[in-house]
């Protein structure tokens, strides 16, 4: 019998509140899980927390478009850069860790139903992951010369405050401490259950985790290794074995980013849409690709560097590479043929595209990933496969299309598919209905589209015009030259609009988010059953159920493989034309590129 647990005398708001068992767990509605206190309460900590850093990084994004388009030119040069700092590492790094956090204990302790081990040092992790944040805000804003503003990469010998490196000390060892109990977890589950199988949730999370440890160590040494030279303890580094050792990290948390997105898509299509894993040999082969390729990925950012050998740039950007990009193929159809045959197995939807158009698209939860899915593939994937080739990269790199194509990546997958997130675990853990269910369903679209045409704009003046990043002056002019980009202002316009209307996007989901947690109607912990009505699947299965043999995953009676995928198959064949064409383009513009913008 549920007992109502006490609440905290700060939990002044009731966020914390739910009902639980006398061992502290309670059943959810939706996914089935047996879920404890000690994992719900950290995951809300850690998830409400991320969603501040976006409000600030929401509003750093303001002043750095108004900047960029220099129609409005909001800031001097100086200021800009502090901006942009601010923006970077609030939406790069703060926003999106904290939340990755969030979905490791998801990914594990949650869906294993067991509770949070060694709490203490969740707290302390969170804790350290904070005053590193916050120290970081402290050394940017406070920039004044000789230090430099650190954007992301703060590389040598630009000097940066030394606060600054240590905060970024800090909040990497801080991470790395959040991070043990979710490890912990895992051990705990092998150790109970030696002959077991992980969940392909918690094994795709614990590949996250792993690739998180290699991405920090290397920050661990690039920061400590900046501070040491800061402090005149070190009286010089190599700029090139820096920005070798810094990219582990900067490029790093970017594919971790990459592998907790695609945690969550398998979690949250299978809850919401009904999806099926069509072979989870196949899938978790992937996430092993991911784990021995992926972080070879960070080299397409010293692909102009000098010091470096032409075979080292092949070796990693081209061959290596080909196995993490392999994996994402792998992925990129196995979740939606999941999606097509677990809809088609429920009755919903039939001919080529029946199952999808029949999809729940009023559900944030439901379209919010698909969108990154879709976004994410055609305009991130591509672009990075594009980058990470040798001659390519030549005019791609540090223009405004490397920014287009982060911002297909970070926001257009990770940030939209972590905004999905936030909108379960209001409904789930949280228990509150929504202040507005029809700004839920339409806040995923506006965002997604506006910033898809956002980010094109960036990819088509950096490639046609050669605009470079980070320098809030060039259509007007390039001080000390006659020199002008000025025929790219079209697009710098339409750059500009549709950015505001990406952040309009943002803020309305911060206030959807806020307002339904502040007055949102409380759900019955029995409730929640539309999330699910449509072919979702309330029953913890496939993606979330440990198993002792693999090939007992489907209904031996109902197979998935029994019904059809050639919808997908129609997707993957237009995806694989819109690779083509995109890639024989930017090879002819390779022979244009004297040409380009006249």
């Amino acid at each position: 019998m549920a007992e109502t647990q006490h609440r905290h005398r700060l939990d002044v708001l009731g966020l914390f509140d739910n009902e639980y068992d006398s061992e502290g767990y309670r059943t959810c509605s939706v996914t089935g899980l047996e879920i404890h206190k000690s994992v719900e309460n950290h995951v809300k900590l850690f998830g409400l927390t991320a969603v501040l850093f976006m409000v600030v990084g929401g509003f750093f994004a303001i002043t750095v478009v108004g900047t960029r388009w220099e129609a409005i030119g909001l800031l001097s040069s100086s200021d800009y850069y502090i901006h942009l700092s601010m923006h970077a590492w609030s939406m790069l790094l703060f926003w999106i860790v904290f939340m990755e956090v969030a979905i490791l204990y998801v990914g594990g302790p949650m869906v294993l139903g067991r509770k949070l081990p060694l709490t203490v040092l969740a707290k302390v992790g969170y804790a350290v992951m904070l005053v590193g944040a916050l120290t970081i805000y402290y050394a940017i804003w406070t920039t004044s010369a000789p230090d430099q503003a650190p954007l992301l990469t703060a590389y040598v010998p630009l000097p940066s405050s030394p606060v600054f490196y240590a905060g970024a000390l800090v909040f990497v060892l801080g991470v790395v401490v959040a991070a043990l109990p979710f490890f912990v977890s895992i051990w705990q589950e092998k150790r109970a259950n030696p002959g077991g199988t992980l969940p392909l949730v918690t094994f795709g999370a614990f590949i996250t985790g792993i690739i998180a440890v290699e991405a920090l160590l290397g920050g661990v040494v690039a920061f400590s290794s900046g501070l040491l030279w800061r402090l005149e303890i070190v009286t010089s580094l190599d700029a090139g074995w820096y920005r070798m050792w810094f990219w582990i990290v900067g490029h790093g948390t970017q594919q971790i980013n990459l592998v907790a997105m695609i945690v969550v898509w398998y979690f949250l299509t299978h809850v919401v849409g009904g999806a099926e894993v069509v072979s989870e040999k196949v899938s978790r082969t992937a996430f092993i690709l991911y784990l021995l390729f992926i972080n070879m990925g960070a080299a397409h950012h010293l692909l102009v560097d000098p010091g470096i050998s032409t075979g080292w740039r092949l070796w990693n950007t081209s061959y290596a590479f080909y196995g993490a990009t392999f994996a994402s193929l792998i992925h990129a159809f196995a979740i939606p043929a999941g999606i097509e045959a677990g809809r088609r197995k429920r009755g919903k939807g039939g001919g080529l595209f029946g199952w999808l158009t029949s999809a729940p698209w009023k559900n944030p939860m439901f379209a919010a990933p698909v969108i990154a899915i879709i976004l994410f593939g055609f305009l991130g994937g591509i672009t990075g496969v594009l980058m990470g080739q040798l001659q390519l990269n030549m005019a791609w790199h540090n223009t405004f299309a490397t920014v287009g194509h982060f911002h297909s990546t970070v926001v257009l997958g990770t940030t939209i598919t972590f905004m999905a997130v936030v909108y379960f675990v209001i409904r789930t853990m949280f228990l509150r209905e929504f202040v507005s269910n029809r700004l839920a369903s339409l806040q995923p679209f506006l965002y997604g589209g506006a910033m898809g045409v956002t980010a094109l704009m960036m990819m088509y003046v950096g490639i046609l015009y050669g605009v470079p990043r980070r320098t809030p002056e060039v259509v007007s002019n390039i001080p000390g030259t006659d020199f002008s980009l000025s025929a790219a202002e079209p697009l710098f316009v339409v750059f500009g609009l549709f950015a505001f209307v990406a952040i309009a996007g943002g803020a309305l989901f911060v206030a959807l988010a806020v307002g339904s947690l502040l007055f949102g109607k409380r759900i019955d912990p029995a409730g929640n059953g539309d999330l699910v009505s449509d072919g979702g699947s309330a029953v913890a299965s496939q993606t979330m159920a440990p198993r002792d043999d693999l090939e007992l995953a489907d209904d031996p009676n109902d197979p998935v493989h029994a019904y059809e995928m050639r919808g997908t198959f129609v997707l993957c064949l237009l995806f694989l034309a819109a690779f083509v064409i995109t890639y024989v383009l930017n090879w002819y513009l390779i022979t244009q590129l004297w040409s380009i913008g006249a």
